[in-house]
């Protein structure tokens, strides 16, 4: 009876048990790996049992013999292969199951079993133990291609954020070279209609006087042509005509054309020095990839203000402390100079820190960090000694770093009473980065250095 159903459970083609069965609209049915060889090998879509043509171009599974076939695998792997007995026993020897036939057969002679179940406990329990490990690197691989996809993410984000940044800039660009070009183009025009109006004013005056002159040239040709009584009657009138006196001839006047020099002299320069009257020079810039979740840094990288915490690729650069971003150039020698506006702040500090400074947590402010603090309405300032506070009339409302690595001091003063506040001494070996933390919900932003062109180097190197 176990035959009789076997065969019945077996494809047509491979005739063995069906694996993914798939039903024709003619009611045979078949492996759907071995109708897709057929077909393939045929060269034609038609029931390899009946030779009738399948209607469907993806033939149906067919769930009901599937999971028939399914159990029958199961039981039958429970089931001694030579004997139809069930395999309760487990020889040690040949590490196989075996029924109580198998155990008795002179192939088993001599050989340790074990109660198959009592080994299956066992083997579980053993692979339980030994995929454990790999679970948990399952996991840690897991977290890793998550944080891949985040950044994968966060790249497209920055990219399409970035490229509209930029053609928002250039866009602003190109419109104040438009209206500086309107106006010089306006310039060129009335400068060429005022002298031209001279000019037309003179040829209008000579063109009277020339119109007379050939009037009084035409009266004495025909005077002469004149009878001697008649020229001598006329000759006296138009001998008078011309010894009127004629007007003085016009001198070209200086000036008088298009003061070409004027509007195209160094004109690229005097036009980039409109533009500079409309942009701005940070000497400091802020790094997005260096920013805790919880900030939010402002178009121009000048700005960053505290908000809700975002979901931010976890990558080497960026600090976990939520508050923390650091610029996104560090020196190494020279004088370096900026001015961070913080009145806006509750809580804050802003320094420098050396580029092996800790990011992730636990972040250890004490050890390669100096910098000016503000929090619980005290100022204070730390570095790798004990931190110290000091006191302020009033409220700091700006503070001006100044990192001298040739000598090796770090100042900070207040720009608005320029009253010195506190200076480090140290000779610092490695990468130092403007550092900077905001608290609470207010913003901080770094000021504009003055003069502010594309060629004021606030930082020298």
């Amino acid at each position: 009876m176990a035959s009789n159903l076997e065969e019945e459970l077996s494809c047509p083609v491979c005739r063995d048990i069906f694996r993914d069965p798939v039903l024709l609209s003619c009611s045979h049915s078949f492996c759907r790996a071995c109708l897709s060889r057929w077909w393939t090998q045929k060269q034609i879509r038609k029931c390899p049992v009946c030779n009738c043509d399948s209607d469907r171009k993806e033939p149906t599974c067919n769930l009901v013999l599937k999971n028939t076939c399914e159990a029958f695998l199961l039981e039958r792997e429970d089931v001694c292969q030579l004997h139809s007995e069930k395999l309760k026993l487990f020889c040690l020897d040949h590490q196989q199951p075996v029924c109580l036939i198998c155990r008795d057969s002179k192939q088993h002679s001599g050989h340790v079993f074990r109660p198959a179940a009592e080994v299956a406990q066992d083997r579980r329990e053993a692979l339980r133990k030994s995929i454990m490990p790999l679970q948990e690197k399952l996991k840690l691989f897991t977290k890793v291609k998550e944080d891949l996809d985040l950044t994968a993410q966060h790249i497209h984000s920055q990219a399409r954020l970035t490229e509209a940044r930029i053609r928002k800039e250039f866009r602003m660009l190109q419109r104040v070279l438009r209206d500086e070009e309107e106006v010089r183009v306006a310039a060129v025009k009335e400068e060429e209609e005022q002298k031209s109006l001279k000019v037309n004013e003179k040829i209008k005056v000579l063109d009277g006087v020339m119109a007379a002159l050939y009037d009084t040239i035409k009266s004495a040709e025909r005077t002469l042509r004149c009878k001697d009584a008649a020229f001598l009657q006329s000759s006296s009138a138009a001998g008078t005509e011309q010894q009127r006196p004629l007007p003085e001839l016009p001198q070209p006047a200086a000036g008088a054309l298009i003061d070409v020099a004027k509007h195209l002299g160094n004109l690229r320069f005097n036009t980039w020095k409109k533009v500079k009257q409309v942009v701005s020079r940070t000497p400091v810039i802020l790094d997005p990839n260096t920013a805790g979740p919880g900030l939010f840094i402002c178009e121009d990288l000048a700005a960053v203000r505290r908000g809700s915490r975002q979901k931010l690729p976890g990558n080497p650069e960026r600090f976990e402390s939520e508050g923390i971003i650091s610029a996104s150039r560090g020196f190494t020698a020279g004088v370096h100079f900026w001015t961070v506006e913080v009145a806006d702040c509750s809580s804050w500090f802003v320094g420098v820190a050396e580029e092996s400074f800790k990011r992730k947590k636990p972040i250890q402010f004490k050890s390669g960090l100096w910098a000016v603090c503000f929090s619980k309405e005290k100022y204070s300032y730390f570095s790798p000694g004990a931190p110290a506070s000091f006191h302020v009339t009033g409220k700091l409302q700006a503070i001006r770093i100044h990192l001298d690595l040739e000598r090796g001091k770090l100042s900070f003063t207040d720009p608005k009473t320029l009253k010195h506040i506190c200076t480090f001494s140290h000779s610092w070996s490695e990468k130092m980065f403007p550092i900077f933390y905001v608290g609470g919900v207010k913003s901080m932003k770094i000021l504009p250095s003055e003069g502010g062109g594309p060629d004021d180097e606030d930082s020298k190197e």
